[in-house]
């Protein structure tokens, strides 16, 4: 089967990085929200509303408002993303070997580094064993808006790599998600969740498009993993990467293209920005902001997102190009890498979620709060570098 044409899959990707570039925006605004609330006289309100319990408790989804958007709606955002993932992999650009590994060997340096910082600032910390991994991830919606904002300069490239580079993170995260934070592991509910994904996969492969059998799958697949003990999540990005991304002759798109079109408006407009509304209600005033900076853990966090972001991309593209594993995104170059990856540290979505999954109590809000900071911080220092960057192309493309 052949692949589509370059100019569909920029065309694709345009699309992706416009919905979750507005996405950003409205991930702004919830976050702010939640800030604003959860630091008012009515945060009596905003901790009742995300505390309260809903779901049938018969089948152990009796859940809070604060888990449903945690454990529920992320999966919807997991699964757009592991699309866009297995998009970019089979027909985008990271199915060219010599661009794909760059974000991939990025991406795990983006990873290891900052894990490695958190877990050395932290070092003897209750917690730090578990939240070492806070700092792994980089939030795909708000690089993007931040990105989008600040460099309409840069080099197409760029946001390719920027975008690739999240998603191999967050999918990385999410496989650390499903080893760290498994307390409780049911078989039977995983093997029924096996088989329904093997269905998923059986009617793909027999080119059934039935949303009326698709959507009840999904939703038992999403069911079984979390009843299995693993983060729900996995479901999302499990069902997206079994997901058909080459189109047939008589379609006009795949059914993972389509997917992405129906479902990525919600994802980044509803599910993010209301996952943000009840994870990023922290405590900042004075006296909490004084604590990040002698909490070890909540230090750890921050230093591994501002700073081991940054040097764990940077250090392991350069490496990578060094080697001759890798080639520089189109008509980019080091310093260009160097404001991509500050970007890195905008940990955010997935960083709060492990925050959530790591930490209890007051260790856990201390934790969000510092993501809340660092992630702040970077991307203050990114938009400065990006700005500088993009005005460099700009006089570079004028002058030729």
């Amino acid at each position: 089967m052949k692949p589509r044409p370059a100019a569909a899959v920029v065309t694709e990707f345009a699309r992706y990085l416009r919905t979750e570039t507005v996405g950003g925006m409205i991930l702004l605004a919830a976050t702010a929200v939640a800030l604003i609330w959860a630091n008012s006289p009515a945060s009596g309100a905003y901790t009742a509303l995300r505390d309260f319990h809903v779901g049938p408790a018969a089948l152990h989804l009796d859940l809070s408002v604060g888990d449903w958007a945690k454990d529920g709606l992320l999966a919807v955002f997991f699964f757009v993303a592991g699309l866009e993932l297995k998009r970019e992999l089979v027909v985008g650009e990271l199915s060219k070997f010599k661009n794909a590994i760059l974000p991939v060997i990025a991406a795990t340096g983006g990873m290891i580094v900052p894990a490695l910082v958190a877990l050395g600032v932290g070092w003897g910390e209750p917690g730090i064993e578990r939240a070492w991994a806070i700092p792994v991830a980089t939030d795909i919606a708000f690089a993007l808006g931040v990105l989008a904002i600040t460099a309409s300069g840069l080099p197409s490239g760029l946001r390719v790599f920027l975008l690739s580079l999240a998603v191999v993170d967050d999918l990385g995260a999410i496989l650390l998600i499903a080893i760290l934070f498994t307390a409780k592991f049911n078989v039977l509910a995983a093997l029924a969740a096996v088989a329904l994904l093997g269905l998923y996969a059986f009617l793909q492969h027999k080119r059934i498009r039935s949303a009326w059998l698709y959507a009840p799958i999904a939703v038992a697949t999403w069911a079984f993993v979390h009843a299995a003990g693993v983060h729900a999540t996995v479901a999302g990005v499990a069902l997206a990467l079994l997901t058909r991304v080459r189109k047939d002759p008589y379609e006009k798109s795949a059914p993972a293209i389509r997917l992405e079109h129906r479902l990525q408006p919600y994802s980044a407009g509803f599910a993010v920005p209301v996952f943000a509304l009840f994870a990023a209600g922290v405590p900042v005033g004075g006296d909490a902001l004084g604590a990040l900076f002698s909490d070890k853990v909540a230090l750890g966090v921050m230093v591994g997102l501002v700073v081991g972001k940054v040097v764990g991309i940077v250090g392991a593209s350069a490496l990578a190009v060094w080697l001759k594993a890798a080639v520089w995104p189109s008509g980019a170059g080091p310093r260009d890498i160097v404001a991509v990856a500050m970007l890195g540290g905008v940990g955010f979505t997935v960083s709060l979620l492990i925050a959530d999954l790591a930490l209890d109590g007051q260790a856990a809000e201390q934790a969000k709060a510092a993501v809340l900071l660092a992630s702040m911080t970077a991307s203050l220092l990114a938009a400065v570098l990006l700005v500088r960057r993009s005005r460099v192309h700009q006089r570079d493309n004028e002058s030729t």
